[in-house]
């Protein structure tokens, strides 16, 4: 449950959590009787954005990390898994990589960073350099095999095969990574 102000409360009495519920609800019956009376209901791009990556540094990237996320959980919806999970893990990359330049080599160097710049290192060590440095934590271990290696696919593309299990596990990583690169969440 949210505070009025937004922020996530641990403990709330009953009838306020009820007052809420009929809220809810009535917000649900008065759309319902809008939809019936054959009033205009805003359609999803004439809605606001949603800002699920503000905490991008790089806001250049930003629009095209939300677009690649929508795609992400599209592909999925659509059982097309091995697009879905090479969606996320590029915005993993893209956002750990984001992070990384962020906090700048001279930083990363005590956490073992490589020589050379972030965008030459692969994706294995972005992520080892971003858990070293405190940037995530080690969720990432949970990445499936395929998930790791899927820059590698290229031409062989066809012989790989994405489960929805991997899908769904890069999905989860990647979500756990929003959260740690985006505390005041």
């Amino acid at each position: 449950m949210r505070s009025a102000a937004g922020h996530a409360v641990e403990g709330a009495a009953p009838a306020q959590i009820v007052q809420r519920l009929l809220d809810v609800l009535e917000q649900a019956v008065a759309s319902l009787s809008r939809m019936k009376d054959g009033q205009a209901v805003s359609a999803p791009s004439e809605t606001a954005p949603p800002r699920r990556f503000d905490f991008v540094h790089n806001s250049e990237l930003r629009p095209v990390v939300e677009q690649a996320y929508a795609d992400s959980r599209r592909a999925l919806e659509q059982g097309d898994y091995d697009l879905a999970l090479r969606t996320s893990c590029g915005i993993l990359e893209a956002i750990v990589t984001d992070a990384l330049e962020h906090r700048g080599l001279s930083a990363l160097a005590a956490s073992g960073a490589p020589a050379g710049k972030i965008a030459d290192w692969s994706f294995e060590t972005r992520l080892t350099v971003a858990e070293r440095a405190g940037l995530i934590r080690g969720v990432c271990a949970r990445l499936p095999l395929v998930a790791r290696r899927y820059r590698d696919h290229g031409e062989h593309a066809a012989e790989v095969i994405v489960s929805e299990r991997d899908a769904r596990r890069a999905g989860q990583v990647l979500h756990v990574v929003m959260r740690d690169l985006n505390p005041g969440r």
